[in-house]
């Protein structure tokens, strides 16, 4: 290309910039009470029954749970909006860092349980999940986000108190969409290469293989309860281990580096008008999180 093509080509380049400027991020919303409705989903005696109960609830326990609902955390990612939310809010006491948080994306069709690190032993990742999947989705997807939101605070709050979960039920699909599966699989790449390296050294190739294959298998089971893709997931972790073994095997002079590491970022909220019951009674005790808990679509 001539220097007068490339200069048209970078005047373009920089008029389409201008013309379509980068989508700003959604700005936090204020925490105006318990419970922060901006897209009028909920009725008013919704937010104050929901608002009473999450007070009865702090008074009663101590703890802190709010509820936020916007339209979309576009074009940041629901976990990247929720920290951020979480960590301008600061919900659940300093020091005991005991809130959470249930953050839903109405258009986005997303929702995420954030959780403070007080409360990230009892309300874990899996805990989570399976109160977005078993009590929450469920009643999102015939409409009634009213119900549902009410019935996943109920089950955080039993949670808290130390009720366990009942066991779950086989039925249940964890894993209903590629973006729940993409995870898994990741987890059983890393596990089946770096983990798997310890059981193939110790025990050979072929047997540290299957038994790395049959724990990826196992824990599977016992985290998503679908035995088809435990094997699935288990067969991977097998297969790609022995192969990453055969070619670390067959290319001699080369050493072999192990690692990871994942990292979420912190976003944005809307700055609308939102709705809430507790008329400024209600402000953040001061809690800190690190992107525990989980998240889920219906």
């Amino acid at each position: 290309m001539t220097p007068s093509v490339w200069c048209a080509v970078i005047i373009a380049a920089l008029l389409l910039t201008f013309a379509f400027p980068t989508r700003a991020d959604v700005a936090v919303p204020q925490l105006t009470g318990r419970v922060v409705d901006q897209t009028g989903t909920l009725s008013s005696s919704d937010i104050a029954t929901l608002s009473q109960k999450l007070r009865d609830f702090e008074n009663r326990k101590g703890s802190q749970i709010a509820v936020l609902i916007v339209a979309t955390t576009q074009p940041e990612t629901i976990e990247q909006f929720s920290i951020r939310v979480a960590e301008t809010w600061k919900i659940g006491r300093k020091k005991v860092d005991d809130g959470a948080i249930l953050v839903v994306a109405k258009n986005d069709r997303h929702l995420r349980i954030e959780v403070g690190y007080g409360l990230e032993g009892v309300l874990t990742d899996v805990t989570s999940r399976r109160i977005i999947d078993e009590a929450i989705t469920p009643k999102f997807r015939s409409g009634d986000f009213a119900a549902g939101i009410s019935a996943g605070v109920d089950r955080m709050m039993r949670v808290i108190d130390g009720e366990p979960l009942p066991s779950p039920s086989r039925s249940v699909n964890f894993a209903h969409n590629l973006d729940d599966l993409a995870p898994v699989f990741a987890v059983a790449l890393f596990a089946s290469i770096g983990v798997g390296g310890f059981f193939r050294a110790v025990l050979g190739r072929l047997l540290g293989s299957l038994v790395t294959g049959g724990i990826i298998a196992a824990v599977t089971w016992l985290i998503l309860g679908s035995a088809a893709l435990a094997a699935a997931v288990g067969i991977l972790g097998f297969i790609v281990g022995f192969i990453a073994d055969l070619f670390s095997a067959i290319t001699p002079g080369t050493g072999r580096s192990r690692g990871g590491a994942w990292s979420s970022g912190s976003s944005g909220g809307w700055s609308s008008g939102s709705s809430s019951s507790d008329s400024g009674g209600f402000s953040g005790g001061g809690g800190s999180f690190g992107g525990g808990g989980a998240s889920g679509s219906w």
